[in-house]
């Protein structure tokens, strides 16, 4: 797969038109690999949120969106989700040169999105009220579900498709309209996305994305009066300052935030999957992945011997250009990231934790111009360490031992997150003991970083508030409505209750 031919100059979509930027100002978009700038992206700002919140509103309240039966909107998502498989290779390759991550990644990702458009697409017209057996006399009284209303929709850089697909799929489906903001290092794909909406018949307004700066479109966004609900995947601070705006307006709110996630190897697992298990965890994606297994949990009767396979699979992984078959690791997508991933090392250092594998930029010949960061392990490291408390979001695990199980459990759930978690072991007793006392909203017994469109997805603590994904996530993308018809010939009492 080749790269995009340089240079591209992108418009936003609002109401069904492309168009510029009210200010008529554009940021670059850089290549990770490359290092080097290769689209050129709207910088929105209010007035641009301004009128695609209108645009969506408008969609919501009247014309054919307003009106039209849920088996007509489960016939377009389903139709979009075709289209999207049509067109995987295309988009996959535009995240690529936007984000960095690996091609075989992206076009695996690409290939199953349209399963999250197919499934919700089949629950938009089984959304089912009920009627209550009520305990009152000459009373018929039934629920219904109706859309929460616009949805302000903000998607992180490292899956923006997938990541913009777990909100649009059950948002479309529930009836809702959506502004979309991508992440200012990661648009690309997403404004690629909006000429598939066209094509696949949505209404005018229905689906909008605005680009930019989060002070300049997020904050616009997520303080907007005409937003009912915010979804949002990002980091810890920037969900911490949405919640805030969002109680402004008691707006509703699905966040899914960070993760310090624990993999658990315990003495009777298979040491061979437990190894390329906790690799995939942590050296997948470059570690840029919210689920990220980031703290390995190790008995310490294996210690040894486990780190010393890990380290061995881990110093053969192949790094260079994420759009090679062969490659394995790729580029951290953003410079800044790079910064911090560098700067997040250094400070385990200077804990006394021991780097017992990379460690440093990675300068080889392979890795062109890009920012590039060493698969990172770091031995002897405490859960007190801040290197095992704070989220890296990078290619540097931290090694911890445990002594027996009540142990194991204290220390992986000694995080303020709780997103994930995963389990090596044979014993079924333990596996099932495990997935009780494990405080994470996704449990992984011999295997890692397993998501389906059947399955909710979400996190404890502060790794988020709510689910996406599974028949969970439609209702975050409604409003239950309660009516009460009397068939009584008389009223009775008015001054009591009833």
């Amino acid at each position: 797969m080749t790269r995009v031919k340089p240079f591209h100059t992108y418009q936003v979509y609002i109401g069904g038109r492309w168009c510029d930027a009210a200010s008529g100002d554009y940021f670059e978009s850089f290549d990770p690999f490359l290092g080097e700038p290769w689209a050129r992206i709207p910088r929105c700002d209010k007035r641009d949120v301004d009128a695609a919140v209108a645009a969506a509103r408008d969609a919501l309240e009247r014309g054919e969106w307003a009106t039209m039966h849920p088996s007509r909107r489960g016939q377009l998502l389903r139709r979009f989700g075709d289209l999207i498989q049509l067109n995987a290779d295309r988009l996959a390759a535009i995240e690529v040169q936007d984000n960095g991550k690996l091609y075989a990644e992206m076009r695996g990702q690409l290939g199953y999105i349209p399963q999250w458009f197919h499934y919700f697409g089949g629950l938009a017209d089984k959304i089912e009220g009920a009627v209550l057996p009520i305990d009152k006399a000459d009373m018929f009284t039934y629920t219904r579900h109706e859309p929460v209303g616009v949805v302000a929709a903000i998607t992180p850089w490292n899956s923006p498709l997938m990541l913009a697909t777990w909100k649009i799929a059950p948002a479309l489906a529930a009836g809702c309209t959506i502004v979309l903001k991508p992440s200012e290092f990661t648009s690309a794909s997403s404004l690629e996305l909006m000429r598939l909406v066209e094509e696949a018949g949505f209404p005018a307004g229905v689906l909008n994305v605005v680009t930019g700066f989060g002070a300049e479109v997020g904050e616009a966004l997520t303080t907007h009066p005409g937003v009912d609900k915010i979804a949002f995947t990002g980091g810890e601070a920037s969900g911490r300052h949405i919640a805030r705006n969002a109680a402004d307006g008691f707006k509703r709110m699905t966040l899914e935030l960070g993760g310090k996630s624990a993999q658990l190897v315990f003495p009777d697992a298979d040491l061979d999957n437990a190894v390329k298990g906790v690799v995939s965890g942590i050296f997948a994606a470059t570690g840029q992945t919210c689920i990220a297994g980031s703290r390995l949990l190790v008995h310490d009767s294996i210690h040894d011997e486990f780190l010393s396979r890990f380290v061995s699979l881990a110093r053969t992984a192949k790094m260079g250009d994420p759009m090679s078959s062969d490659t394995q690791i790729g580029p951290i997508t953003t410079q800044p990231q790079y910064q911090r991933i560098l700067s997040c090392i250094e400070m385990a250092r200077a804990e006394g934790a021991e780097c017992v594998l990379g460690g440093n930029p990675a300068s080889r010949a392979e890795c062109g111009k890009g920012w590039f960061v060493e698969p990172t392990v770091f031995a002897k490291v405490s859960n007190s360490m801040r290197i095992a408390q704070e989220e890296v979001f990078g290619p540097v695990l931290s090694v911890i031992p445990f002594h027996d199980d009540d142990e194991a459990y204290a220390v992986a759930n000694d995080t303020p997150y709780g997103l994930a978690a995963g389990v090596w072991t044979n014993d079924q007793c333990r596996a099932f003991t495990a997935a009780k006392r494990l405080r994470a909203g996704s449990i992984w017994t011999n295997t890692y970083r397993a998501v389906s469109y059947m399955a909710p997805f979400g996190g404890f603590k502060n790794s988020g508030i709510g689910r996406e994904s599974g028949q969970e996530a439609i209702h975050d993308y409604l409003e239950t409505k309660c009516i009460w018809m009397s068939y009584g010939k008389d009223v009775p009492n008015p001054f009591v209750m009833r």
